[in-house]
């Protein structure tokens, strides 16, 4: 299994979530310093001092990281990086030393540090004192995998370059709004999480078709989570006759049964996802308005032709002062 992932499944319909709306927050374990603050780590200069990390005067220190506490050392893909616990002058914590990999060996003056792990976007940070004697730490991260996919009534696979997620933390902050914290996440890829409930947003295309959920992420399991989109495909086409050639420079508009407008769009043709529901398509040839009712019905791509003809068009200009 992929990072010590166990591995489980969870499948997710629209309108029934398997999760509580609450959950317990994540990264409570002994080592983890839930009030420490640490700033923008990307914003920390990395040491000055080109000496190897190895060959560096000091106590020996080795890290190493685990997913859960009987879990196995973490081999790859750590970000390891160690602070002195007193910021500096600009306020910030001082970085004196970084590694990447797996388990990873130190060499420190003897005092106290914070040193902080990363495994993807999941992390934790532990207060460590260094010695003259060798030691080894271990750090216990409390993280697991998500994997998410989607697909359309009926198991209908979703082209994967239509298909997006983003993952908000669960909980809405004072203004209402959910903190991002990963945009724009392809399906199948997994992404490693500290444990914990988060809210999943999936985009199919790019207009209305979205889906809301909450997914529980668990220490040291690979969660693989699939939702189902209720839309369809359509490309809009405005033509003389039927199945007869699209007319070009088309202006469309599609508007909701409550005249809410959707999309706009120029050209021939007008291609988008749409969730089901009732629909008004527009389109504008010249001085001329057509348009059509159409209903979306979930999984049935189709071409949706509107009639350029006397009967369900209007003048542009009819109203205009």
């Amino acid at each position: 299994m992929r990072a010590g992932f166990r591995r489980h499944f969870i499948s997710l319909a629209v309108l029934a979530l398997m999760l509580p709306a609450a959950a317990a927050s994540a990264q409570e374990g002994t080592d983890a310093l839930p009030d420490l603050k640490l700033p923008d780590i990307s914003g920390f200069a990395e040491p000055k001092d080109d000496t190897p990390l190895a060959q560096r005067g000091g106590g020996e220190l080795t890290l190493a990281a685990k997913l859960t506490d009987d879990g196995e050392d973490i081999g790859r893909g750590l970000m390891w990086r160690v602070f002195r616990p007193e910021p500096g002058p600009d306020g910030k914590l001082p970085l004196v030393a970084s590694a990447q990999g797996g388990t990873s060996l130190f060499h420190l003056e003897p005092g106290s540090y914070l040193v902080h792990a990363s495994f993807g976007r999941a992390g934790a940070t532990k207060r460590i004192t260094v010695t003259r004697d060798p030691k080894q730490e271990s750090v216990v991260l409390d993280a697991g995998g998500l994997k998410l996919d989607a697909v359309l009534e009926g198991g209908l696979k979703i082209p994967p370059k239509k298909l997006r997620f983003s993952i908000y933390e669960a909980q809405p902050e004072a203004d209402g709004d959910r903190a991002l914290i990963i945009p724009d996440v392809r399906p199948n890829v997994v992404v490693r999480l500290n444990s914990g409930v988060y809210h999943i947003v999936s985009t199919y295309g790019s207009v209305n078709a979205v889906i809301r959920s909450d997914i529980r992420v668990e220490a040291g399991k690979l969660t693989e989570a699939t939702v189902e989109h209720r839309a369809a495909e359509l490309t809009l086409k405005l033509v003389r006759e039927e199945g007869g050639e699209a007319i070009a420079d088309t202006s469309w508009s599609v508007l909701t049964n409550s005249g809410d407008p959707v999309r706009e769009s120029v050209g021939a043709f007008a291609s988008m996802v749409l969730a089901e529901g009732d629909y008004t398509i527009v389109a504008k040839n010249r001085d001329r308005i057509y348009q059509r009712e159409f209903t979306v019905v979930a999984g049935r791509n189709q071409e949706v032709e509107v009639l350029a003809n006397e009967a369900n068009s209007t003048d542009a200009n009819e109203g205009a002062d």
